[in-house]
């Protein structure tokens, strides 16, 4: 179950690229969505560390975003915090 939470945050980060307002951004999503199927195929999923900077990554593109590209990546943060309750440590 965990790890279909980043599939959910691949799937709703590549929509968020399709509404993002430039090539920058939508690359910059479109990297993140692939980081996370990858992620989610993985022997071994992302510890907090990777996570954390995820997050913050996807926090300022949602920053100088806003509308619906604001509102993808929060459900994508969503399911990225679902899984982070999973993970193990800190």
């Amino acid at each position: 179950m965990a790890r279909e939470n980043l599939d959910d945050a691949a799937a709703t980060l590549r929509e968020a690229a399709d509404a993002a307002s430039d090539d920058e951004t939508r690359d910059r999503l479109e990297n993140q969505a692939n980081e996370f199927a990858t992620h989610a195929d993985a022997d071994r999923g992302p510890d907090h560390g990777k996570l954390a900077r995820h997050e913050h990554i996807l926090t300022d593109i949602a920053d100088d975003e806003g509308g619906e590209v604001a509102d993808r990546i929060e459900d994508a943060l969503a399911s990225i915090r679902a899984f982070r309750e999973t993970v193990e440590g800190v």
